[in-house]
């Protein structure tokens, strides 16, 4: 197996776009403000999350992130979302780190090795310690940050606050 996280870019095509409308819109927690669009109002979105990874274009209560997409042998099963900063809302509930694996691909450690990429990544960016914020009902998640040496610090409105270094 061929594992490769790349940086969103304006310029991905109808795979992504396709993978993208396989993970819903909201689920566990996870935003994916792609689903259901059409694929003209994709790649606007792009461009708009491009715009954000790079601090432009920010709302009040947000901060830049950067999405990502995990390929298995060539092919996109996941997306992951990193933000630079926190504030003390996302400290609450958000932290910098979310994932999704689309739903026909789970079962299959992508989920983990999504979050092991984007651990590295956040180094790489000089973010850590790393703090998810993981729906309690969400073992799958829950067992994947602990897997890659998360360490549960509380559990606040049913949601697990997971710190990794």
């Amino acid at each position: 197996m061929t594992a490769k996280l790349k940086k969103l870019s304006p310029a991905d095509d109808i795979t992504i776009y396709n993978m993208l409308q396989e993970i819903p819109e909201n689920e566990n927690g996870f935003m994916n403000g792609s689903n259901g669009l059409s694929y003209d109002d994709y790649k606007q979105w792009l461009i708009k999350n491009n715009d954000i990874s790079n601090g432009i274009g920010l709302e009040d209560w947000m901060v830049a992130q950067n999405i990502y997409w995990l390929y298995i042998d060539g092919e996109p099963v996941g997306v992951g979302k990193l933000r630079l900063k926190l504030t003390d809302k996302l400290r609450q509930d958000g932290g910098n780190c979310g994932y999704g694996i689309v739903a026909s691909k789970r079962g299959k450690g992508y989920g983990k090795v999504l979050l092991k990429l984007l651990v590295a990544e956040a180094q790489d960016l000089g973010i850590a310690p790393l703090l998810l914020t993981i729906n309690i009902q969400n073992e799958a998640s829950v067992k994947t940050a602990l897997a890659n040496g998360g360490i549960i610090e509380k559990t606040v409105d049913e949601k697990h606050h997971i710190w990794i270094q």
